[in-house]
């Protein structure tokens, strides 16, 4: 079984971790762009999480596997689920309300927290498979996974930035509201 995930296959399924992970940044910035949900203090920070984590399975797919860039996606992602547990935690309570809206019954922060444990288990698992770790024989792979990888990780670079940019837009690089309404650094903010 361990023979199975050689380094090229650990590529592809380290970049469909980070497409994964990217879809999740994505759903967050259409519920914030589309539909208007501006994301809180520790949305943001949750998303700061995610980007952390598609770090690692991005310096997994770029430069192959390393036992230290699955610790950065396993430390980022226990960052991110302190961080969603926490507010969870806030909500938990009846009473005390939510923050935005439920996707298939649960917040967005329940869910981070889901997707938080999964990228932990999932890495934990990686890190069981260890001919991952040697050195590629010559020509193996293909050019066609090692395309696939680049683009997710350019997809991954730009949904990171496009994170940053909102973020400055949102909170004017100061304390950012805890009920956010509108950009503070665009006309209108208040």
């Amino acid at each position: 079984m361990t023979a199975l995930i050689n380094a090229p296959t650990s590529r592809l399924l380290n970049a469909l971790g980070l497409l994964a992970v990217s879809i999740v940044l994505i759903v967050a910035f259409v519920d914030q762009i589309v539909l208007g949900d501006l994301p809180c203090p520790l949305c943001l920070l949750q998303r700061a999480g995610f980007v952390g984590a598609t770090l690692g399975l991005a310096l997994n797919v770029k430069f192959g596997p390393r036992p230290s860039h699955y610790a950065v996606v396993i430390l980022s992602a226990f960052g991110g689920a302190l961080i969603s547990t926490r507010q969870v935690l806030l909500h938990i309570v009846p009473g005390t309300g939510t923050y935005g809206d439920a996707f298939l019954g649960l917040h967005f922060y329940s869910w981070a927290l889901v997707v938080y444990m999964a990228i932990i288990l999932g890495s934990a698992v990686m890190l069981l498979f260890d001919r991952q770790f040697a050195p590629a024989e010559a020509g193996a792979g293909t050019r066609g996974g090692a395309t696939f990888g680049l683009a997710i990780v350019a997809l991954a670079a730009l949904l990171a930035l496009g994170n940053g940019v909102s973020t400055v837009l949102e909170c004017a690089g100061g304390l950012c509201p805890d009920n956010p309404t509108s950009y503070l650094l665009l006309p209108g903010g208040r």
